[in-house]
């Protein structure tokens, strides 16, 4: 088996081999031929799907001299036992499939973020209990899979993924989506199935294509309690609300507190305050908790909550097996009134 490999390794090499599939070769160790020489600067696409690695070295020393892994555009890395990737890999500028799928990776390094040629990102099948922030840098992602892994939230900083047209995060352990998820007119494909404690949807995502079957039922009674008091139903699709939120009004609280004015303002006019502010609050001007369901406007610190039973929408007779609701996140009590889900 060792022969063959370095034989095959050798040929793409000396053929300048744009593809080079490792697949099914029972590697536990990641091949050091990659790493040696520039024999593999014309590699386009790496493929070691079905090994058994634990760790992917980017970069090997040799003399003295550092060697970085090819400017490849497409790895494969899934089924294997990947526990670690390390942050090297915001070195490989050109990359831009990405696909590790079925290992056993419990966190991203933050430098994937580096990656602004990344299109298409397959995580699915991990032990993933959170993506990184950084993430919004991939600004050229258009697909991004998670599904089957331990994650209870998903970045807000996602939404300012401009080109994202796919997302899917089935199968975690969501309890609350980002304000503006599906804000973005690119992002048309949203599955979020099986998480059973997820009880609320942004309401942008009412005009996308959507998975949420298996949704809202980890109370007793799949199809929900019929007679459900509103009011109850709204805490139960807020729960796990960014710890940001201070005040949730309704209808009749038509005076919007002094900070989240102040916040307003200064995101508004793109103005820094002139004291130092920790850094929290400087990421929240940075990126808001989400923009008004009605009129765009940014919040920062108070959200006005509006309930739609999916049930009760001309979805429902696609979406059967959940008891999700739509939730219009809006920034007054008078976009509260006014907002309608059909318009």
């Amino acid at each position: 088996m060792a022969t063959e490999l370095h034989e095959t390794i050798f040929m793409a090499k000396q053929e300048r081999h744009k593809n080079l599939f490792l697949n099914y070769k029972n590697l536990n160790i990641f091949p050091v031929e990659l790493l040696k020489d520039e024999g593999l600067q014309f590699l386009e696409r790496l493929y070691m799907k079905r090994n058994s690695l634990t760790t992917l070295p980017l970069t090997a020393h040799r003399r003295g001299a550092r060697r970085t892994l090819p400017a490849e555009h497409n790895k494969d890395l899934s089924n294997n036992a990947l526990q670690l990737l390390c942050p090297e890999i915001g070195r490989l500028r050109s990359l831009r499939h990405l696909r590790l799928s079925n290992n056993q990776l419990k966190c991203l390094p933050p430098e994937i973020g580096d990656l602004h040629e990344l299109e298409t990102l397959d995580v699915s099948m991990n032990q993933l209990m959170s993506l990184p922030d950084r993430l919004h840098r991939c600004v050229s992602l258009q697909n991004l899979t998670a599904d089957h892994n331990l994650l209870s939230h998903v970045p807000r900083q996602l939404c300012w993924l401009h080109r994202l047209n796919q997302l899917s995060m089935a199968a975690n352990r969501l309890t609350f989506l980002p304000l503006d998820l599906g804000r973005s007119r690119e992002l048309q494909f949203v599955f979020v199935d099986n998480n059973v404690d997820l009880k609320g949807l942004p309401s942008y995502l009412y005009n996308k294509v959507i998975g949420c079957s298996g949704c809202g039922v980890s109370s007793p009674g799949l199809d929900g309690d019929l007679g459900e008091v509103p009011g109850e139903a709204l805490t139960e699709a807020l729960v796990g609300l960014p710890a940001e939120v201070k005040v949730v009004g309704s209808e009749t609280d038509n005076v919007v507190p002094l900070e989240e004015l102040t916040m307003r303002t200064l995101h508004h006019l793109n103005l820094l305050p002139p004291i130092t502010l920790p850094k929290s609050l400087l990421d929240l001007l940075q990126f808001p908790l989400g923009h008004c369901h009605r009129c765009s406007q940014a919040m920062f610190t108070i959200i006005y909550p509006k309930l739609f039973p999916l049930r009760d929408t001309a979805l429902a007779g696609v979406h059967r097996r959940t008891t999700v609701s739509f939730v219009a996140y809006c920034c007054s009590s008078h976009c509260l009134r006014t907002f309608d889900l059909q318009g």
